[in-house]
């Protein structure tokens, strides 16, 4: 989610409905599989799918009306959560559908999502693969100019044949698809999907990419950084705990980490700015 989060806010945009696409992406793994009798991976190929429509749409919405796209993506992280909760209670009257681990045995799809691969959890591999696609793509293709061209100046970008609004929707489709294979994982891994799984989320990841070195403003950026920004909050979450101290008050410290984070930013972008 960092790393998608990191390649949006590149483009000078923001995704709010991430965390509700978690939990969105998981029921629609799981009450067509478990309820419907769905094979599993017809059912995570509808979720994929459901993503690419969100994207489209979020990034639609935004180059059509001119809205910020941290509006556009608030909107649809309450209509997503509040549509995931009222149709798996009206499908299922609960908020959880389980029964997901014994129909992923032997399915040819979930090996992808669940296990170990040369005893490293699928989650890392599927974590450092896409850290190097996104650092390929954004540094070594013309898509990636793009990119940090639509996020430091759209107008200018778009002055220079850079097709501004297909780059926006790209970005919004692959986050979702982001934040589905997120889903994906979590669901095959523990056999159940929840409606409120993913909530927070997409503030965790901005602040992963923040503290990697992305700017809010756009334009600025790695992967690289996000990637070792989430590793910075992993560790900061789990010393917490390891230490001793009251988990209560992570979120303390998690504030604090964006907000010297952004005046980190801020001021090397200055200091760039005046050398210059």
């Amino acid at each position: 989610l960092a790393i998608a989060a990191a390649l949006l806010m590149i483009g000078g945009e923001f995704d709010l409905s991430i965390g509700s696409m978690v939990g969105a992406a998981g029921v629609v793994i799981a009450i067509p599989a478990a309820v419907y009798g769905w094979p599993l991976w017809a059912s995570i190929l509808l979720a994929f799918g459901v993503a690419l429509l969100v994207g489209y749409v979020n990034g639609m919405i935004v180059n059509r009306t001119g809205l910020p796209s941290f509006i556009v993506t608030l909107a649809f992280l309450f209509i997503l959560r509040g549509a995931t909760i009222g149709v798996t209670r009206l499908i299922t009257g609960r908020t959880q559908v389980s029964g997901l681990r014994a129909l992923a045995e032997g399915d040819p799809l979930a090996r992808l999502f669940r296990g170990d691969v040369l005893g490293l959890p699928v989650s890392v591999v599927w974590w450092l693969a896409l850290a190097l696609l996104a650092t390929w793509l954004l540094l070594r293709t013309p898509f990636g100019n793009w990119v940090f061209g639509v996020g430091g100046d759209a107008s200018a970008a778009r002055n220079n044949g850079v097709p501004v609004e297909r780059v926006r929707v790209l970005l919004f489709m692959g986050t979702a698809c982001a934040a589905t294979l997120f889903a994906a994982l979590q669901v095959l891994s523990v056999g159940s999907a929840d409606v409120l799984r993913g909530t927070l989320k997409e503030f965790e990841a901005i602040i992963a990419a923040v503290i990697g070195g992305c700017l809010l403003t756009g334009g600025y950026g790695s992967v690289v950084g996000a990637v070792f920004g989430a590793l910075i909050f992993g560790m900061v979450q789990q010393g917490i705990f390891f230490t001793g101290w009251n988990t209560d008050w992570f979120k303390v410290f998690l504030g604090g980490m964006l907000l010297i984070a952004v005046l980190f930013n801020n001021f090397i972008r200055k200091r760039a700015t005046e050398a210059r």
